[in-house]
């Protein structure tokens, strides 16, 4: 049989047939490409309704009828299908997680009678709230893609929908807890948080920062999550940065990655997010342990909260102009480096 040209995702032998009309409006029939008793190619039609022309479609193929493609269960296959392989791999299995907990509930639910008070049910039911929130801005999603896709014409019952409040993370690094961690690192993993914290990226950004992004004194970072660009200068009035200092220092090395990365293993190997967090885990808990050797407690559960992450928000505290550090963190909202990653109190004078 030659391949369709058109309505690839219909059955076999089904066809769309559209149309526009006077109104302007645009019509869609859907047809089962048959044949007569002589033999001669028919087209029978099999109505405008998707779900209805495929139980026509079934009797005629004389096969079992599919379930009923209103179901919120066809959305969710085709925004897996269609949608999810388009998005990174850590976002795809983000995404595949809150699935997880979706479908058991929506997949049998008719996406026409899903009402707002329903999600907000949901919401309350999930024991995690945060992770409900996610699940919820996912669920949005697909409801979304479905309108696209001609699965309803309803509007989304996600939105307006109230989300459970979030407490950002308020973890600062101190000094003797970055000491003692940086300490117990080795080389890979000193090289990674010094760039972290002078440069004030991301982890993923930092560990991709090559020497051919260093041009005319700056650091020239592409951020993966906003693709927002920063030229981080490396020197100022022709006197070195720290940052200038610190990438002078990881060029000098006598190994480095063949194919340019910044931060590398003793034996040239590009570091990657797995063998950060090893090096790190590692680092934190020989920490942990010498600070319990020494009688410091106190310290001890400080540094095993400590996470490799929380080096951004440690950078964003520590630069006294709250503009450089949005600036710095590429933020285009100011409010967000002040509410999220500015995690010490500002310094003030006592009464007396």
């Amino acid at each position: 049989m030659r391949p369709k040209t058109s309505g690839r995702k219909l059955p076999p032998r089904m066809l769309a047939r559209t149309r526009t009309l006077k109104s302007g409006k645009t019509w869609t029939g859907y047809y089962y490409n048959g044949r007569d008793p002589d033999g001669k190619r028919v087209e029978i039609p099999l109505g405008t309704d998707l779900a209805a022309a495929k139980r026509k479609w079934a009797e005629l193929e004389c096969v079992e009828a599919p379930p009923d493609a209103s179901l919120m269960k066809y959305a969710f296959d085709q925004y897996v299908r269609d949608i999810l392989p388009k998005k990174k791999p850590s976002t795809q299995r983000e995404n595949m997680l809150c699935l997880s907990q979706l479908r058991p509930v929506f997949d049998s639910a008719p996406i026409d009678a899903i009402r707002p008070q329903d999600i907000a049910r949901y919401r309350d039911a999930r024991s995690a709230p945060v992770r409900a929130n996610r699940e919820i801005a996912l669920l949005s999603h697909v409801f979304n893609m479905a309108r696209e896709w001609g699965f309803t014409q309803r509007d989304n019952p996600c939105r307006g929908v109230r989300k459970n409040k979030e407490t950002p993370r308020d973890y600062y690094a101190e000094a003797d807890v970055w000491d003692a961690v940086y300490k117990a690192g080795s080389e890979a993993l000193r090289d990674a948080m010094d760039l972290s914290y002078l440069s004030g990226q991301r982890p993923a950004d930092v560990l991709k920062m090559n020497r051919h992004d260093i041009r005319n004194d700056e650091l020239h970072v592409r951020q993966n999550k906003t693709r927002h660009a920063l030229r981080i200068r490396l020197k100022v009035d022709d006197v070195l940065t720290e940052l200038g200092a610190c990438v002078e220092r990881l060029q000098a090395r006598p190994v480095k990655s063949m194919s340019g990365e910044l931060v590398c293993t003793e034996g040239g190997q590009p570091l990657t997010m797995k063998m950060l967090r090893g090096r790190f885990e590692a680092a934190r808990t020989a920490a942990g342990d010498e600070a319990k050797k020494a009688g410091k407690a106190d310290l001890a559960e400080r540094i095993k909260a400590f996470q490799f992450r929380d080096i951004r928000p440690k950078a964003a505290s520590e630069i006294t102009s709250l503009e450089d550090a949005s600036k710095l963190l590429g933020h285009t909202d100011k409010q967000i480096t002040q509410k999220v990653y500015r995690r010490v109190g500002e310094v003030v004078k006592p009464t007396k």
